[in-house]
C-alpha cells in the first residue's frame, strides 16, 4: 500500500474515532515518514494528550526533535519517556530512553 493511501485511510480512520491512541500515533509514524516534520509532531502529541503513558509517542518527539538539532526539546521527551518507562517498569524502554540521554548529553 502506498504511503500517501495509508495516511489517507488512517485520517479516515480518525474521523470516526478521533480519539483512538493507535491511530493518532500512527499516522505520525507516516508523516515521519513523509518528512512532514509539523503534521509528525502534532500527532504525536496529540497521543501524549489522549495517553501521557504512552511512551513510544515521547521516543518519537525526541527523535523527531533529535533529526532537527533540537537538542533541549529532545532531550524533554526522552527524559519524560524515561520517567514513564520507569514508572511502567518497561526495561527495555528504560534502556532505549537511557541510552537516547546519554547520547545526547555525551555530545
Amino acid at each position: 500500500m502506498e504511503r500517501l493511501n495509508r495516511i489517507d485511510m488512517l485520517i479516515e480512520m480518525l474521523g470516526k474515532e478521533p480519539n483512538d491512541i493507535f491511530l493518532n500515533y500512527a499516522l505520525g509514524i507516516e508523516y515521519v515518514a513523509e518528512l512532514d516534520v509539523e503534521q509528525a509532531e502534532f500527532q504525536f502529541k496529540k497521543t501524549l494528550e489522549l495517553n501521557a503513558d504512552y511512551i513510544a509517542a515521547y521516543y518519537q518527539l525526541g527523535k523527531l526533535f533529535e533529526s532537527q538539532l533540537k537538542n533541549t526539546e529532545a532531550l524533554q521527551y526522552y527524559k519524560l519517556g524515561l520517567e514513564n518507562a520507569k514508572a511502567q517498569k518497561n526495561n527495555k524502554a528504560i534502556n532505549e530512553f537511557s541510552e537516547a540521554v546519554f547520547m545526547l548529553e555525551d555530545s
